[in-house]
């Protein structure tokens, strides 16, 4: 990694879309600081391992936020919802945008979720509608605003993976609902075009999936991957609701509406090969 190139913050660095990002850029050469709450974590270790500067820092803490954007070109900035509550996600959005601007960033990549412009209702969608209008009017050189649609690795997550491995893949929408998705992997790719593209990309608000499917057919396409018959069982929204009111109203707008990610046209502009639902799963880990 050469030390001439302008340095690039990465949020959420042993997260799930910060990890992709920062896998990218430094598969490419890129100079990444890889900013964490765990720097001393065996994630942030393999980072290190790699090139990166990984350095501390909170999204509730502004200071360390402007120790860890000091010097930096750009910066790719995701936040989590389920983590933050939804408030606390904005907060910590529309602070990370201001001080990034304040500290001189150049390029700013943030992170939103597909439908998010739609009018959708969803809390954690509106909240991050918020957060792309303070980055949209912060001033920067240039911005990119990715809004991905739901992540595959929530299969492989605890809240999927215990019923998949008794058979079931127990979720709360219509057996004829298709759904979007996308493999972190390609969310990185598309980070890294936004970074090393960042005229072409400038002021691009932009939908991302790789694959799409009712639950049925992904039950089947698990199953395979795991080697064992899966099938889908629809949760009553209601019991969904009783642990997150946020989370029922995503999955009843998923059967009214539904994501719109225009994935052919992506790969056609973009040149990035969407993964699909096989191809992750057959490199998953399903322990």
């Amino acid at each position: 990694m050469s030390t001439d190139k302008p340095i690039i913050l990465v949020t959420g660095a042993t997260g799930q879309q910060g990890g992709a990002t920062a896998h990218e850029l430094l598969e490419k050469g890129h100079r990444v600081r890889a900013m964490t709450r765990k720097p001393e974590g065996e994630k942030a270790r393999a980072l290190a391992a790699r090139g990166a500067e990984v350095v501390p820092g909170d999204l509730d803490d502004p200071a360390s936020l402007e120790r860890a954007l000091a010097g930096a070109w750009g910066t790719f900035a995701v936040q989590n919802t389920w983590e933050a509550g939804v408030e606390g996600e904005e907060k910590q959005g529309k602070r990370f945008a201001e001080l990034a601007k304040k500290v001189g960033v150049q390029h700013f990549v943030y992170m939103s979720v597909a439908s998010a412009d739609r009018g959708t209702g969803i809390p954690h969608f509106e909240n991050k509608w918020r957060v792309e209008e303070t980055v949209r009017g912060a001033g920067f050189h240039s911005w990119t605003i990715l809004r991905p649609v739901f992540f595959m690795e929530n299969f492989a997550s605890p809240w999927f993976l215990p019923a998949l491995q008794e058979g079931k893949l127990a979720v709360g929408v219509k057996p004829d609902t298709v759904l979007q998705m996308i493999a972190v992997r390609d969310i990185g790719r598309y980070a890294l075009r936004a970074f090393e593209r960042p005229e072409e990309m400038n002021r691009t608000e932009l939908d991302i999936a790789g694959d799409q499917h009712t639950m049925p057919e992904t039950a089947a396409i698990l199953g395979k991957a795991m080697g064992r018959d899966v099938q889908f069982v629809r949760t009553p929204i209601e019991e969904v609701r009783k642990w997150s009111e946020d989370y029922a109203l995503m999955l009843e707008w998923f059967d009214r509406v539904g994501y719109d990610a225009d994935i052919v046209t992506n790969e056609k502009r973009y040149g990035i090969h969407p993964t699909s639902l096989r191809e992750w799963a057959g490199g998953a880990s399903w322990r």
